[in-house]
Parts: structure tokens; sequence; C-alpha cells
């Protein structure tokens, strides 16, 4: 009877220490995210169009290394391709950003599908295999990675000077993303469209 009730002590003991230590690995995000402040300037050479009031600049994130040093997880493998976009506010009153849209086409004329920050967190933990985690952690996660989505809700002043942030794609079949070819990131809802070709 004693050697039970020793038995049920060490397993009740071993039990506990791997909650807390399961608990308090998973208080942190899921994946490392790099801070917002961290991200260097986007490169001269990133594709660009002045449309009088707004310019607009882009590039797209095409390999893994790029989006391991940010999000410390595979995008491409999800099938997601994370364009970052930058609207430059050249003049006048503040510009109303909910219209824009944004369209993403490759060399096949295949059009890729613009998905939300929480859609592609989805398709992150699937392709990364996580399925179980701490609720903490993945909200954690989520807002980190919301940190980067480029806000189009609030307008954007003169005085702010620029935004940027991601703009999100997913491949048509959800198939991984593997070296795609003339890009070109058309922008509607300004008097013009603007068409920005990418690579």
């Amino acid at each position: 009877m004693k050697g039970a009730t020793k038995y049920q002590s060490i397993a009740s003991l071993a039990l506990f220490s791997f909650l807390l230590c399961f608990n308090t690995s998973c208080r942190n995000s899921l994946f490392k995210v790099k801070p917002v402040s961290k991200l260097p300037a986007l490169p001269s050479s990133a594709a660009n169009a002045n449309v009088g009031t707004l310019t607009f600049r882009a590039a797209p994130l095409l390999n893994d290394e790029e989006t391991q040093e940010l999000f410390e997880s595979n995008l491409q493998l999800a099938g997601l391709l994370p364009v970052r976009v930058e609207i430059i506010h050249n003049s006048g009153e503040a510009m109303d950003l909910k219209k824009l849209r944004f369209h993403l086409h490759d060399g096949s004329n295949a059009e890729w599908k613009m998905i939300s920050a929480k859609q592609a967190i989805s398709r992150i933990l699937k392709a990364n295999g996580v399925f179980t985690y701490n609720p903490e952690s993945r909200k954690t996660f989520e807002k980190e990675f919301r940190a980067y989505e480029l806000d189009l809700k609030t307008p954007l002043a003169h005085s702010e000077g620029k935004r940027q942030g991601f703009v999100v794609f997913q491949t048509a079949r959800k198939e991984p993303v593997t070296s795609p070819k003339n890009l070109i990131l058309t922008i509607e809802g300004v008097a013009q469209p603007v068409f920005l070709k990418l690579n």
C-alpha cells in the first residue's frame, strides 16, 4: 500500500512538473516574431508608382530566409506570399484607404487570393504541423503577426508621412510557393488602377 502511495505521489509530481513546464513555455508566442520596429527600410529597387497625392511602393518576400527571419516560420510552405506595401502621402488632405483593393497575378495569369492575417495564421499553423498549443501562445502570435498587417481602416494624413505593412496572398490551390515569375500587383480604389511589377 505504501508503494502504491509512493508511486502515486511520484506520478502526481511528474504530472505537475510537466504542466508547469508546459504552461511556462507556452506563455510566449508560438513563433518568435521580430518586432515591427526592427523591420529594415524597403529597398530602393522596390516597385513604385506615383499617382499624385499618393505613391505606392511594394516588394514581395519571395524566399524562406526572409519569412523565417521575421516570423520564424515558413510562409511559402503554407502557400502564402507576403507583399510588403508602402503608401506615401505626398500632399493634400487625409486619404481614405478603405476603398483600396489589391490583386496579384503571376506570369501564367493565375490570380492569387488576398487573405486576412487571421486566415494566414491558420494556414501557417497547419503547414508547420502545430495542432496542440496553449491558447495564450496563439493570441500572442496573432497579436505580433497582425502588427505587420497593412492598416487600411485608418485614413492616411500628410502629417503621418507614410504607412507600410504586409498584404498576404495565397496560391490558387494552396500549394507551396515555388519561385513565381512576373508577379504583378494591381491596386484599385484610386483614380486610375496602379500596376506594380514585383519581379
